[in-house]
């Protein structure tokens, strides 16, 4: 009389080890969820980017006399007037972070920013690409996924 054994092959043996691994890992994406990911993504960068702008500025937009300075020496870009580079810099350093934070435009807030970052990657800090890969990772995750529930693109029907 022969006797068959079955011999479970490697995906069925993992299966029951990481059980309780797995059903962890369900949980923690539905409470986390997109959502609740992607306000997170939203505020992290809006704050790094507002807080950046406000550093240029006094009062309502208006640049501290040291800005120009910096975007003279410091900051130079090619092809760009220190001038007009100190004004589209602040600006877009309130705007659109301030979209992100009312998820309004998230992926083009986040698309923006993530052309700001790459301006600055490439033509000011070329060895900043860790911090500078670090920003671009929300930002990426919200253009590809946009701002989710908690948001007003939502709210408005703007994918």
């Amino acid at each position: 009389m022969d006797i068959a054994v079955a011999i479970p092959s490697s995906a069925s043996r993992g299966r029951g080890r990481f059980t309780a691994w797995n059903q962890g890992a369900d949980i923690a994406a539905r409470v986390i969820g997109h959502s609740l990911l992607a306000l997170v993504c939203r505020m992290s960068i809006a704050a790094i980017f507002f807080l950046s702008g406000r550093t240029k500025v006094m009062g309502f937009l208006t640049l501290k006399p040291g800005t120009y300075e910096l975007f003279r020496t410091d900051y130079r870009l090619p092809f760009v007037r220190p001038e007009i580079a100190a004004h589209v810099a602040a600006y877009s350093e309130h705007f659109f972070p301030l979209l992100l934070v009312l998820g309004l435009f998230t992926r083009g807030a986040a698309l923006a920013l993530l052309g700001m970052t790459t301006v600055i990657e490439v033509f000011v800090y070329p060895d900043a690409w860790p911090t500078h890969l670090s920003w671009a990772a929300p930002m990426l995750y919200l253009i590809a996924r946009g701002g989710g529930k908690l948001s007003l693109d939502k709210v408005f029907g703007i994918k």
